[in-house]
């Protein structure tokens, strides 16, 4: 399926530990949008290749992968987050983990993984509106975007966000190493030859550093609707 054209997409792009995946479910639920949490993505075909014992450098066992996925965003019975299913299993909270995330960075490298995965991106531009949050949403998949945000935040910052998250799901982890890991990712998000992490040219630059998520959602919101 392909998305229609005439359809306002609003882009959210920027790094790992922005705030987008917060931001983006919160703007779509006050929008009544669709969601498209294209990073999932790339994490389910890595998931789906951790399934099938792949090498995660096998250029075109991956490629196939990414042109077989079956995904959904489900929103869950009880109001709390999205649930993803992955060829029909619920894979949500394999995916949020930090080995789904680096496994994500280096499937994302390839370029024939990111070609699959275009025309299931752009199926997601579905009435009366989406909001599409990634690292290329602006700059590559929906370049037509009336309205696009760039977040970011510090490393230090992210990095702090990330670790609270993963204490509160009971995970063993140091600030310390995240930070480490969450600077490495930008660094070969930055600088991979297709679809590098950065701002579209008419991208709002948006810095949530020290600031509140909902000040961040009213902030976004005003440019929806400006």
């Amino acid at each position: 399926m392909t998305g229609h054209a005439s359809v306002p997409v609003l882009t959210i792009d920027g790094p790992s530990g922005s705030g987008k995946g917060t931001i983006s479910r919160q703007v779509a639920e006050r929008l009544g949008w669709h969601l498209l949490d294209s990073g999932a993505l790339y994490r389910a075909v890595g998931y789906v290749a951790g399934l099938e014992g792949l090498d995660l450098t096998d250029a075109d066992a991956l490629t196939r992968c990414a042109r077989e996925l079956k995904i959904r965003f489900v929103p869950a019975a009880d109001g709390s987050d999205t649930r993803i299913i992955v060829d029909g299993l619920d894979a949500t909270d394999a995916l949020r983990t930090e080995t789904a995330g680096a496994a994500a960075s280096a499937v994302a490298s390839i370029p024939g993984v990111r070609a699959a995965l275009v025309d299931l991106q752009l199926g997601f531009r579905q009435p009366p509106g989406l909001v599409a949050d990634g690292r290329d949403m602006g700059t590559v998949i929906f370049p037509d975007a009336p309205t696009k945000v760039f977040l970011t935040a510090s490393a230090a910052e992210r990095a702090a966000r990330r670790y609270k998250q993963l204490k509160d799901k009971g995970l063993d982890v140091t600030l310390e190493v995240l930070q480490r890991e969450i600077e490495a990712r930008d660094a070969r998000d930055a600088s991979r030859a297709v679809a590098p992490l950065k701002p579209a040219p008419d991208a709002v630059v948006v810095d949530t550093t020290g600031m509140p998520i909902a000040t961040v959602v009213e902030k976004v919101l005003a440019l929806v609707r400006h």
